[in-house]
């Protein structure tokens, strides 16, 4: 997520189209409001409504001057809460194929009594926005629609087609994922020659100016896998040594001291090289060490105490719920905990389970890939196209920040949009800091950051559509 791009490599991208200054903060406060709207709807997969969210977004585009024709809220059969919107804004080159600006209307769930204030009402306090999916990802749902929004109501007439998609079950697999439901049901409606997604994201340096901006092509792969424990049990009066808990216990203590060995691809590699450069001692020097040789186990000490970059440079495992006897009075019969793994792309799901048990060694427990198997897809190419007018309007918004291919340690639907022939990019524009808890308790977004990423974006809309 931080590179160094050299001059002549700036020289050598694509030559964008001419682009014009962002309009005027004066269109501000209608985004607030899509964006507030958008937020304090709740689109958890337990009692969340991503149709609302849909539809409420497709109401203020209407507005805007969309027509009926070019706003599609689709929902999924049987599932009426787990509906998304496609709009399309069509362009005049009929020889290129659309530009997908993607988000996910869903979240993850937040539970009130955890979290110091309401998780559905954005709050703003210290130039923080808080709530859950101020950050991801309703900040780039947000602004996605208003970017159309504000072309629209501009006349804007753009040459490239822009089809904007947002999506549900990106959070809850389990239930739906629009994206794979898309794809199989309607794979007509999300078409395109590329699709900009979550992903990117900025550095900052310590004293809050940006370092540098992270192109996302290629993320790791999600596979859960269960641990489970048996036991005959029996009263809790007469105590056994082979518990299901103790054992559960013991399995899941060894997997946390594991450590997958370090892999790099091109995207990790370039990123690592260049940040070598522009890191102090002694985190600088160990990245390039550790580029060079993969087993040097000093350097991977230095480097992999930041989690951010332990989670890039490895496959990881971690216990995400536990679940555990039946009775206060009886001994467990059955313990079990979810692993959820992030696999670095060239690992696959046999291989990571027979290094789980490998680490579990003799606990007298049982490992079980949970489906579905997901995609393992190569980083998608990185176009002058794509990559270069991204770097060109950066260096606008933010002259002299570099911008450098990154992965995803996360997931996202970019993955399926890979596998079905989509090349998919997560764009930046948000510079990232560690207190945004994504998932977490008190999620929030910087109100500077969030404003900044939306000029940018915008922008950045307006290159890939051949508009002035």
């Amino acid at each position: 997520m931080r590179s160094t791009i050299t001059a002549a490599a700036l020289a050598a991208c694509l030559a964008a189209p001419a682009l014009a200054a962002a309009p005027p903060a004066a269109d501000d406060a209608a985004f607030r409001a899509l964006y507030k709207e958008l937020v304090e709807t709740n689109t958890d997969h337990k009692i969340g409504d991503c149709t609302t969210a849909a539809r409420q977004i497709a109401t203020r585009m209407k507005a805007a001057g969309f027509t009926d024709a070019e706003l599609n809220v689709f929902v999924p059969e049987g599932l009426p809460l787990d509906g998304g919107l496609i709009a399309t804004m069509a362009g005049s080159d009929t020889s290129k194929g659309a530009v997908m600006l993607l988000a996910h209307l869903d979240v993850v769930e937040a539970r009130r009594e955890d979290w110091v204030r309401e998780p559905f009402k954005l709050i703003e306090d210290g130039g923080y926005l808080y709530a859950r999916g101020t950050a991801d990802d309703k900040a780039q749902a947000a602004i996605w629609a208003d970017t159309l929004i504000r072309l629209r109501q501009a006349g804007a007439k753009p040459k490239r087609t822009l089809k904007m998609v947002l999506s549900c079950g990106e959070e809850s697999l389990p239930r739906i994922n629009n994206i794979r439901w898309l794809i199989e049901k309607h794979p007509e409606w999300i078409k395109a020659d590329f699709a900009l997604n979550e992903g990117g994201s900025g550095a900052l340096k310590d004293d809050g100016s940006p370092l540098a901006l992270g192109f996302q092509a290629g993320e790791k792969v999600t596979q859960n896998f269960v641990i489970e424990a048996t036991n005959p049990g029996g009263h809790s009066s007469v105590p056994r040594p082979d518990n299901a808990i103790y054992a559960l216990a013991t399995a899941l203590g060894r997997l946390a001291a594991y450590d997958f060995p370090v892999r790099f691809n091109d995207v990790t590699r370039n990123m690592f090289t260049t940040l070598a450069a522009m890191t102090p001692a002694p985190v600088g020097p160990a990245m390039a060490r550790l580029v060079a040789n993969p087993a040097d186990a000093e350097a991977n000490a230095i480097v992999s105490a930041d989690p951010r970059f332990h989670s890039m440079l490895r496959t990881t495992c971690v216990a995400t719920l536990l679940d555990g006897g039946h009775a206060i009075n009886a001994l467990p019969q059955r313990a079990r905990a979810t692993v959820n793994c992030r696999m670095f792309p060239s690992d696959k799901p046999d291989e990571v389970k027979a290094a789980i048990v490998a680490a579990i060694g003799d606990a007298p427990v049982t490992v079980t890939a949970i489906p579905p198997v997901n995609p393992v897809n190569p980083p998608p190419q990185l176009s002058e196209e794509v990559f270069g007018t991204a770097k060109k309007v950066a260096a606008k918004h933010w002259p002299g920040i570099p911008v450098v291919p990154t992965m995803s340690t996360g997931a996202t639907d970019g993955r399926f949009l890979i596998q079905a022939g989509i090349p998919t990019y997560g764009v930046p524009g948000f510079f990232a800091e560690p207190e945004t808890n994504a998932h977490g308790l008190n999620e929030r977004i910087s109100v500077k950051g969030l404003m900044e990423g939306r000029a940018y974006l915008f922008d950045l809309t307006k290159a890939y559509a051949g508009l002035k």
